[in-house]
């Protein structure tokens, strides 16, 4: 019989308020753990006001941030500025980054420590049934971390809504992968995510370390995927025209080369070798080719709300299906 097997008590029906009492012995035995959460979102709040600040109170001549005469034929931005745009380049990557160490938490200090240690019992002797057990240590990280990141959400809007307007701007545009995650409901769905996969892992491996290493490798490699294959989440723009195709500012162009008379795409790679070769002029394979015009395929910033809730979707639908098959887990092993 597996040594995790519910033990055998004469009490095990369940009182309504435990749920709410589970919930707030894990406030009480991981108060060190929300301190430390909470100092992590006071420093994020801090780092992007502090950037603010610093950014108006830089030395700058003309309104779009120039540093030199206004109307000048050199154009320099300020440090502050330029600084700013490097530090919150990086923000959707850090959100994530604090999202996968939730799920990390989950999967080893909040379940699978208590199983692989046998305190498990302790609460399951008293009238605690194993799916109440795990919807507490599923619930206060997933409510916690939601609103924690949906604060830090706001306040990186926030920031990035200061860098908006200046020219010749080195901040990455709204579809990078150092900032899309950080900027939408995609960063909660990733959170909720997070838990349950740290939940599943939990309760498949049973060991704290291997718990939270294959934790950090799920998440990890969903990120990426999602990061590769983000342009396919949602149909694009196709445009097409006898010269070189326009781009705004905000368009995200996934595709483009030439196009026929039939409508067949051509790519450069089907002009490799003239590419290579700096004698041979690519026009020239182009013409061979039969081109008659150019194509770009675009999300235009208008896909940045379509994009986000697809993604978001994907997301939630992945934790649903992990907290079913941890809780069908756990009742399959513990009963």
């Amino acid at each position: 019989m597996s040594t995790l097997t519910r033990p055998e008590t004469d009490t095990v029906a369940t009182t309504p308020g435990t749920l709410r009492g589970s919930a707030r012995v894990l406030l009480r035995v991981h108060r060190k753990a929300l301190r430390a959460a909470g100092g992590l979102l006071v420093i994020g709040i801090g780092i992007v006001v502090a950037l603010r600040i610093w950014m108006a109170s830089a030395k700058e001549l003309c309104a779009d941030g120039d540093i030199t005469p206004c109307g000048g034929p050199v154009y320099q931005p300020s440090y502050a500025r330029t600084s700013t745009e490097v530090f919150l380049g990086d923000g959707g990557t850090v959100l994530l980054l604090l999202a996968g160490l939730v799920g990390v938490f989950v999967a080893g200090p909040l379940i699978a420590r208590e199983l692989e240690s046998g305190t498990f019992r302790l609460a399951w002797a008293q009238s605690v049934s194993p799916a109440h057990w795990l919807a507490a240590r599923l619930a206060v990280p997933a409510a916690l971390a939601v609103v924690g990141m949906t604060v830090l959400i706001a306040v990186y809007r926030w920031g990035l809504w200061a860098l908006r307007g200046y020219p010749y701007s080195s901040l990455d545009h709204w579809y990078a992968s150092g900032v899309f995650p950080g900027t939408g409901p995609a960063l909660l769905g990733f959170t909720l995510l997070a838990v349950a996969v740290g939940a599943l892992c939990a309760v498949l491996v049973r060991r704290a370390l291997l718990s939270m290493s294959l934790t950090g490798l799920v998440l990890g490699v969903v990120a990426l995927g999602l990061g590769k294959r983000r342009y396919e989440l949602w149909p694009t723009d196709f445009r097409q025209s006898p010269g070189p195709v326009w781009l705004d500012s905000g368009d995200w162009a996934v595709d483009m080369g030439r196009l026929t008379e039939s409508g067949r795409k051509l790519r450069w790679e089907d002009c490799h070798d003239y590419a290579a070769d700096p004698l041979q002029d690519i026009d020239t394979c182009w013409r061979e080719l039969g081109a008659v015009a150019h194509f770009t395929e675009v999300h235009p910033a208008s896909h940045y709300w379509p994009l986000q809730l697809v993604e978001t979707g994907i997301l939630l639908a992945l934790a649903a299906l992990a907290v079913f098959a941890a809780f069908r887990l756990l009742r399959r092993l513990h009963g």
